[in-house]
């Protein structure tokens, strides 16, 4: 096994920025972090490579400031896999690309079947690669060279994987297909927090009463808080399920809640004060949670649609297998050639007239790309003119 060497400082960045900007070509960036057991969602690794200058490994913590690299790199293209998820770690570091090719992305709109990592890496270059640590912490001082070499393969043939896909996307006439997704993808916007983020808690489903989801609330509120300062995952000091547990056993005391067997969890004696806390302060309250909670501007689920907006749910059933047979037509998932959620919004409120061209303006509106539109208006309009005449008279109405 080779001997990896992290780069720790800014005298090793400079050097390393200084030979990634004398390579050649598109530049593979990969990042490690420790999701499942650290609250934030900093980058502890950074891997780099590059045609003529070589494959390099950064500890982004004491490192700091990516300047250096940053200017070496910023103007040429970046490879990743799945780089939704690793560019808002590189940009919390300054680390923003002009440009990327994401593998993953590239590997949908083929239709691959199998788009992970070594899935692709194996389909297209015939080399397996070992997945063995991709679950481990990375905030691990000093990380074992085992580690070092499994991340420093995740980038040292993705150059070589982009080229085959970029030949298959020309081939497939799919080229500016991905061009268009990989700058959504840069574009997009830092999500938006949840106006409700409690909601999501694994099991609150059993919770009735607007008091004990007060209660939940604030237990919630207690970990997310604690779990902030630790900086460790909320579900690693108490489990959803354990907090959940604790609502519906409603204590009378601090000493029952040590007594719930189902409360479980590292920190669930070791912060008892702080739980028992929160479950005076949800009792105390007087702003309780709605029973439903907000929904903001979600739609009803599509089984509702049929009493709620029967038009809306004639249109979406006319829609949907259309928009899934052009999926297949052009070989790809249908989620990629359009949402189901943007589907979704235009059958329940469409635009007057239904035309092509009205249902494009639409999609537009909704954040749709423009291959998309090209590829689905047509049908979507001639869908829903068709839920309520003759097939005939609907491509007709809708061209």
């Amino acid at each position: 096994m080779a001997e990896y060497e992290v780069i720790a400082d800014a005298e090793g960045l400079e050097h390393a920025a200084s030979v990634l900007a004398g390579g050649t070509g598109p530049v593979a960036v990969d990042v490690e972090r420790a999701s499942g057991f650290r609250y934030s969602q900093r980058a502890y690794l950074i891997q780099v490579f590059r045609r003529d200058a070589g494959l390099f490994l950064f500890d982004p913590p004491p490192i700091g400031d990516f300047t250096a690299l940053q200017g070496a790199i910023g103007g040429a293209e970046w490879v990743l896999h799945a780089a939704s998820q690793d560019l808002p770690s590189l940009r919390e570091l300054d680390l923003v690309p002009a440009s990327i090719f994401d593998t993953e992305l590239a590997s949908r709109l083929l239709g691959r079947e199998r788009v992970g990592l070594g899935a692709v890496v194996e389909e297209t270059l015939g080399i397996a690669l070992a997945k063995a640590h991709s679950a481990s912490d990375w905030s691990t001082r000093p990380l074992p060279q085992a580690w070092l070499e499994y991340a420093a393969l995740d980038v040292e043939h993705l150059v070589d994987v982009r080229d085959v896909l970029a030949e298959a996307l020309e081939k497939q006439g799919k080229m500016q297909f991905a061009v268009e997704e990989f700058q959504a993808v840069l574009d997009r916007p830092p999500k938006v927090a949840r106006e409700e983020p409690w909601r999501r808690l694994s099991g609150l489903h059993t919770v009735r009463g607007r008091r004990s989801l007060a209660i939940a609330r604030a237990l919630w509120v207690a970990r997310e808080e604690f779990a902030q300062a630790e900086d460790v995952a909320p579900g690693r000091l108490v489990p959803d399920r354990a907090l959940v547990a604790a609502v519906l056993a409603d204590p009378k005391s601090k000493a029952d809640l040590a007594r719930v067997k189902e409360f479980t969890g590292r920190a669930s004696r070791t912060q008892l004060d702080r739980w028992w806390a929160a479950i005076e302060a949800g009792r105390a309250t007087t702003e309780l949670p709605s029973e439903r909670g907000t929904g903001g501007d979600s739609l009803p689920p599509p089984r509702a649609w049929a009493d709620r907006n029967p038009p809306a749910d004639a249109r979406l059933k006319t829609a949907r297998p259309l928009v899934e047979a052009r999926a297949a037509e052009i070989d790809m998932p249908v989620e990629n050639l359009l949402t189901p959620e943007l589907l979704r919004r235009v059958a329940w409120a469409p635009p007057e007239p239904v035309t092509a061209a009205s249902i494009g303006e639409a999609l537009a509106e909704l954040g749709a790309r423009p291959w998309q539109i090209e590829q689905t208006a047509q049908v979507i309009a001639d869908a829903f003119v068709g839920s309520v005449q003759g097939p005939s008279e609907a491509s007709e109405t809708a061209s």
